[in-house]
């Protein structure tokens, strides 16, 4: 762990567990058969963070098949203040009585064919590290922060940042 902070290990994960819980929808980026990083908006699913993020696919869609070539990918986490950098690697689980508990209407918009299609998969990505970066207060304590530095000649302090290893 690395940051301007000196907080605990087990500390900055309960803290990235908690930026991360407030957070809908991310960047999945995996890599494609000659190496280019491609990235595309997924909805996390609602599942209390502890190293493993949930998604649902389509199995004959190309992330999946990114995901079978290559497992390692990121995903990138943002609200208006937050950001969250995740690294990890990504398996295809198959267990239709997971699918049916992480299943809600947000899902159902993309897949409407519903849970216990043979297409519809789930994606857990198992976080190996994570980086994030957290204003608290947004743009406005952001904004303040910045005139502060450009007045005192002071660095500019962002807010909270930290490397976390999973």
């Amino acid at each position: 762990m690395t940051g301007a902070t000196a907080a605990s290990p087990a500390d900055e994960v309960r803290k990235l567990a908690e930026l991360a819980s407030g957070i809908r929808v991310g960047m999945l980026t995996t890599i494609d058969e000659v190496g280019r990083l491609i990235s595309r908006p997924m909805a996390q699913q609602e599942v209390e963070f502890d190293g493993d993020l949930w998604f649902f696919a389509e199995r004959d869609s190309r992330k999946v098949a990114h995901i079978v070539a290559i497992p390692e990918v990121s995903v990138t986490l943002t609200s208006k203040d937050t950001w969250i950098s995740i690294f990890g690697t990504a398996e295809l689980v198959d267990d239709r009585a997971k699918a049916r508990e992480l299943w809600n209407g947000w899902v159902e918009a993309w897949l409407p064919q519903g849970p216990d299609d043979p297409n519809v998969v789930l994606v857990k990505v198992t976080a190996m590290s994570a980086e994030y970066w957290d204003t608290p207060g947004g743009r406005i304590a952001s904004a303040l922060s910045f005139v502060k530095s450009k007045v005192s000649g002071e660095r500019y302090d962002g807010g909270d940042h930290a490397t976390v290893d999973l």
